[in-house]
């Protein structure tokens, strides 16, 4: 009977899971989703295998740099090959995992396939949600900390690492350019289409967007018009 595993990787450090009396993620998906709000029933659908703990923010910040490029740090590395079973045994158990490109990783230096797939999600979200109940000497409050505190340091990596930082603001100015001219473009069609309602003929007389506009701006209503307003529109338009 194939046996199924999930990785949990917490800003406190990683954890592994048995999910019990395993057969098909398929078959296994209703249950899972009952169960995850409710820790009592959720504790008889995982089991705790291990917990590692980060030794200090540094590790922990490296490690979290490595997953989210979907590298296999040293750490877990080591800390799956310890907690999963002998490789020999490995065929027949499978991984949960919540990115694809670390499963990839996992599954290429461990050999062991991985799935994020079918029950995997409704499992992580579980133990996201209940994880500082799983985790024994774990409290909400140091979970939030942890959290807390490797969400800054990850934002100001990230921060620091873009090598794209000096050219920042002439990308965002190039790209509000482009996306001005579309709504230009979109406010001068509808004018044209809703005006043209009223004077249809116009949009043959004044091609040219902007001085449509201000024609439109300046007669308003049509029958308004008279001999004397000729000489204005010649102006606006420049076209006796």
């Amino acid at each position: 009977m194939s046996k199924l595993f999930v990785l949990y990787e917490h800003s406190a450090g990683f954890a592994l899971f048995r999910i019990t009396e395993f057969e098909e993620l398929a078959a296994f998906l209703p249950q899972v989703e009952e169960s995850v709000t409710d820790l009592q029933r959720f504790n008889s659908v995982v089991t705790l295998i291990a917990f590692q703990p980060f030794k200090s923010a540094v590790l922990a910040l490296e490690n979290i740099n490595a997953i989210s490029e979907g590298i296999l740090p040293e750490d877990l590395n080591l800390f799956l090959e310890g907690a999963l079973p002998k490789r020999k045994k490995r065929s027949k158990c499978t991984l949960g995992v919540s990115d694809p490109k670390l499963g990839a990783a996992i599954s290429e230096a461990l050999e062991v396939p991985c799935s994020h797939t079918g029950a995997v999600p409704e499992v992580l979200r579980g133990i996201r949600h209940h994880f500082h109940a799983l985790i024994k000497g774990l409290t909400l409050k140091a979970c939030s900390v942890a959290q807390l505190g490797l969400g800054h340091s990850y934002s100001r990596a990230r921060v620091k690492f873009n090598v794209h930082r000096v050219d920042n603001m002439i990308i965002q100015s190039i790209a509000l350019l482009d996306q001005l001219d579309k709504d230009i473009n979109t406010f001068s069609m509808r004018i044209r289409e809703w005006y043209s309602y009223h004077f249809p003929e116009l949009v043959a007389i004044v091609p040219d967007n902007h001085l449509y506009a201000k024609c439109a701006e300046y007669i308003k209503d049509r029958k308004s018009l008279t001999p004397e307003s000729v000489e204005p529109l010649t102006d606006i338009i420049g076209d006796s």
